[in-house]
């Protein structure tokens, strides 16, 4: 195998391993988890329960996931949320499936929802913030439209994971969409007129499953609900996570990150973030280097007139402030003037003051320097 093929895989990985690094707490957190993983791999590997061995790789990879998309939108994730993203994977892969979390510990797969609809809120509205701060797009999106298309976001992906789902018990006979137990239900296949009425069946203690080889399987204490129940709940869930952060990025949003809570859970852009940290500096006291006017031009004067405030007329007629004064100190009396001789062209903005000189730009340039005092003035 060429070693090319090889180099640019491990390259893309160690610039993935590259970006956690720069958050220190995460990338402590990112290393126990990782290695917490690769236990859990060995631990299969010799009892032999290569599904789980499987499932370990794909936790080893999805801890990567922020990574990635940090590194692809160019964005940079609280720490806070960061952390909540790499115990999601290993609380869903290795404790949920592996250690079957899901079975033994109640409400554990309705956290993991919960959670998901939080953080896929977060990822939605990093992104329509990102759209709707960029220039080249002709969209501007209120903070109540944008939390809304946050929530929005969550709740299709809640929706395709459980298509997902759906996909794999139907193909493959797994059971991702757990089966509830119920004491009752209402169905119209009861109906005895075939109406569309549907008929209660209340109250019931066991249901006894026959198959067509003779086996069978008794479910104590109600009907084997399959699948229909687990996803309600979890699409339910999903939506109470993206409500909340829903909320949170509206108070972002309206006061800009102002909110402390807020800012631990919304992703920036790194060149936003900055920008934060330059106004954090400057306001905290830093000083950035610039070069005063009266260090580049230093023939001028604290008492010379304000060029800004000129107009052409008054520096052809002379009637400038200080402009008479000027000529009344001139010791040999003499006049400095310019006369304006094409009108389709505009003075200079160049006008360089002082006691005994006045110089002025134009179409033709006079200097009045009658004792020669100041003969290095340039403009």
């Amino acid at each position: 195998m060429p070693k090319n093929a090889l180099k640019a895989p491990f390259g893309f990985y160690k610039s993935l391993i590259d970006q956690i690094k720069t958050n220190k707490k995460a990338f402590a957190i990112f290393l126990i988890l990782r290695l917490a993983v690769v236990i859990v791999i060995i631990r299969c590997v010799f009892e032999k329960r290569y599904e789980c061995v499987f499932t370990g790789l794909l936790a080893l990879l999805l801890l990567l996931l922020p990574a990635f998309v940090e590194k692809q939108l160019k964005i940079e994730l609280p720490t806070v949320l960061e952390t909540i993203a790499y115990f999601f994977v290993f609380c869903a892969e290795i404790l949920g499936e592996i250690a079957s979390f899901y079975t033994r510990v109640p409400f554990w797969d309705t956290m993991l929802h919960t959670t998901s609809g939080f953080i896929f809120a977060a990822f939605g509205f990093c992104l329509f913030d990102i759209l709707n701060s960029n220039k080249k797009f002709k969209f501007e999106l209120s903070p109540v439209f944008l939390a809304m298309t946050a929530f929005c976001f969550s709740m299709t992906v809640g929706v395709l994971w459980e298509f997902f789902e759906f996909g794999i018990d139907c193909l493959f006979n797994l059971d991702m969409q757990k089966d509830f137990v119920i004491n009752n239900f209402g169905s119209v296949y009861f109906d005895p007129k075939g109406l569309n009425t549907p008929i209660l069946i209340d109250k019931i203690e066991k249901t006894v499953i026959y198959t067509a080889n003779g086996q069978q399987f008794t479910v104590s204490g109600g009907y084997l609900d399959v699948g229909i129940y687990d996803t309600m709940k979890d699409l339910l869930v999903n939506f109470v996570g993206a409500v909340i952060f829903s909320l949170f990025g509206f108070v972002y949003v309206k006061h800009r990150g102002k909110g402390a809570i807020a800012r631990s859970f919304i992703p920036v852009l790194k060149s936003s973030l900055e920008t934060d940290q330059l106004k954090t500096d400057t306001d905290s006291g830093s000083e950035v280097s610039a070069s005063p006017v009266s260090e580049v031009r230093p023939e001028i004067s604290d008492g010379a007139p304000d060029v800004s405030q000129l107009t052409d007329e008054s520096v052809i007629s002379g009637d400038l402030p200080e402009t008479k004064e000027l000529n009344n100190d001139m010791s040999d009396g003499s006049e400095c003037f310019s006369e304006k001789t094409d009108t389709d062209k505009s003075v200079s903005d160049s006008l360089i003051t002082n006691k005994n000189t006045f110089h002025v730009s134009g179409n033709k340039e006079t200097e009045c320097n009658p004792q020669n005092k100041n003969p290095d003035i340039s403009e």
